[in-house]
């Protein structure tokens, strides 16, 4: 059910309406929404649908029914009766006046606010005197609008205003009158554009527009987008038609402009474009990974311009419309080459021959003072390549058209950037920062940096011979004979027996290992089972001891004679 809204307030709705109100000021004014604006409205206009309102809805509560009055009683019917319109009400015929307040002159004629008859608007801009009617009495400062106004263009604020009404003009009523008043009048005074001029080689700005169209092989018409670059100090532009919007075609077509220069601008203003912007957002805006590689070899800034603002790119947006209207226009080309031809010799004899109407200047005599100012080109051109999003996988590679290429093993499980041409692959973090290059690979191969194998991983063995000999010289020189002849006889093999015989040292001395190793050598037997054998023989051999008969600690064996024959004579006595 629809809500009711109050009597006073529907009085309010078609009291302000008279005024002249839209229907979205008053729904603003009085805090509901336009629709029951409108509906209360649209039944005012028709009272017989009203009046068959059911009993409680809104409708009825908008046009109740006159009570009876008893007889004899000095009530009327409403009819036969005129109805008393309110101060202010805005009823046709009647008006309002205020006397002036003392000590301040009477208002002149136009401050009587006066309430004239008219029919209600249909929507569309509001009248001047509507913009300015208030509920209820006529402001203070009404008398002295003029004045307010001409002191509001000086950029006066309130309360300066309010001083000068009263040491100027004796104005008797209050600051807040004063405030109020210049706040509605400021409701409708737009601030003019700020105009932002750049120096030589300093800013640039770019768009897309719409091409001239392409007759193709079966007669059919397809319409092209155009690029178009312009200097903002001497509008010399560059105007290239692409097929489609794609981050390559807007990166080749804006090199081709920077070498058309010569050079490259500080800056670069451009639309929030899908095919260079990852995200919009005015304060910090998300650019392609790709189009920020291209900022940075280049050595320019990319500024994206403010969502759904075109004027913060104004000399461009009218550089589109000069190619389509001038260039383009009424054309049909046979090729997107043939289109291109065409716009680079109308850059060069007419865009660059004209007078521009801002500068007051020839563009192509005002691009020769331009062009020492840009920054220099870099010694080659962008790299192309092709990027995406890729996870690592558990064993810590990516996969990149078939083929695996390792990463550092704190990257398994996360996304990482890949960059990759007919020559090398390219990984990099979040913060577009290079963490790997590889060489490009044929599908099914793994290219895999032993930088990128985790310790834990990585076995002895994977050290090569070379590395595995140097210990094997700390066992000693026989050790050291006997693995350098093994090497030659077992060749991939010997690795292991290295390391084999490296662990021997965990239970036998080195000199028990180089003892055994030399007699192995002797024998010519490189296998490590000999050495093992040969180790435990050595611990199967217990040396020979030889007792001594005199020692200063030894005592002769009369004395513990003695001393047996003294113990048994004193247990029997």
């Amino acid at each position: 059910m629809a809500n009711a809204l109050k009597m006073a307030l529907i009085e309010a709705i078609l009291s302000l309406r008279r005024r002249g109100w839209s229907r979205r000021r008053i729904a603003w004014e009085l805090g509901i929404d336009r629709a029951t604006v409108a509906r209360h409205l649209r039944w005012a206009a028709e009272p017989s649908k009203a009046a068959n309102a059911p009993i409680g809805s809104a409708e009825s509560a908008a046009h109740p029914k006159a009570a009876i009055a008893p007889i004899g009683s000095d009530q009327v019917p409403s009819e036969s009766k005129p109805a008393i319109a309110p101060i202010g009400s805005g009823v046709p015929g009647t008006s309002v006046q205020h006397p002036p307040t003392q000590g301040s002159p009477a208002p002149p004629e136009s401050a009587q606010v006066q309430f004239a008859p008219s029919p209600l608007p249909k929507g569309g801009p509001l009248p001047p005197e509507a913009t300015n009617s208030v509920v209820g009495r006529a402001s203070d400062c009404a008398p002295w609008r003029a004045v307010i106004e001409a002191k509001l263009d000086q950029g006066l604020s309130a309360q300066r205003i309010y001083q000068d009404l009263v040491s100027e003009h004796g104005f008797a009523g209050s600051y807040y009158s004063v405030r109020r008043f210049t706040r509605r009048l400021g409701q409708g005074r737009a601030l003019p554009f700020r105009r932002l001029e750049c120096g030589p080689g300093e800013e640039a700005q770019v768009d897309f527009g719409t091409g001239a169209p392409i007759r193709l092989a079966d007669g059919r018409l397809r319409r092209p987008h155009v690029f178009r670059i312009v200097l903002s100090y001497s509008r010399k532009g560059y105007s290239e038609a692409v097929s489609r919007q794609t981050t390559d075609s807007f990166l080749r077509a804006l090199e081709n402009a920077f070498w058309h220069f010569g050079g490259v601008p500080q800056r670069l203003v451009l639309d929030n474009l899908r095919a260079a912007v990852s995200k919009a957002d005015w304060f910090d805006p998300d650019l392609n990974p790709k189009v920020q590689a291209f900022a940075t070899h280049y050595g320019l800034v990319m500024l994206p311009t403010k969502p759904r603002t075109p004027r913060h790119k104004g000399k461009i947006e009218r550089g589109i419309g000069y190619v389509k209207g001038n260039a383009l226009k009424g054309h049909v080309f046979a090729s997107l080459d043939a289109q291109n031809q065409h716009l680079l010799h109308w850059e060069q004899t007419v865009a660059d021959t004209r007078m521009h109407g801002t500068t007051r200047q020839q563009v192509g005599k005002r691009f020769h003072e331009e062009r020492a100012a840009l920054l220099p080109l870099p010694p080659a051109r962008f790299p192309c390549f092709n990027e995406g999003r890729r996870i690592v996988h558990r064993d810590g590679h990516v996969e990149v058209d078939k083929a695996y290429y390792s990463v550092p093993p704190e990257y398994v499980g996360r996304q990482v950037w890949v960059r990759w041409d007919n020559h090398l692959v390219r990984v990099l973090n979040g913060r577009q920062q290079p963490i790997a290059v590889h060489a490009k690979r044929q599908p099914g191969c793994f290219s895999t940096q032993n930088t990128h194998i985790p310790l834990e991983k990585r076995s002895p063995v994977e050290h090569g011979a070379e590395r595995l000999l140097c210990k094997v010289r700390r066992l000693g020189t026989q050790a050291t004979r006997w693995a350098e002849a093994m090497i030659q006889v077992r060749g991939v093999q010997s690795v292991r027996v290295l390391y084999g015989l490296l662990s021997l040292s965990r239970r036998h001395s080195g000199d028990d290992i180089d003892r055994a190793c030399g007699i192995a050598h002797g024998h010519g037997a490189y296998r490590l089972r000999v050495v093992r054998a040969l180790l435990q023989r050595q611990e199967a051999e217990q040396p020979c001891f030889e007792f001594m008969d005199e020692h200063p600690l030894i005592r002769p064996l009369s004395e513990y004679a003695n001393l047996i024959h003294h113990s048994f004579h004193k247990e029997i006595s």
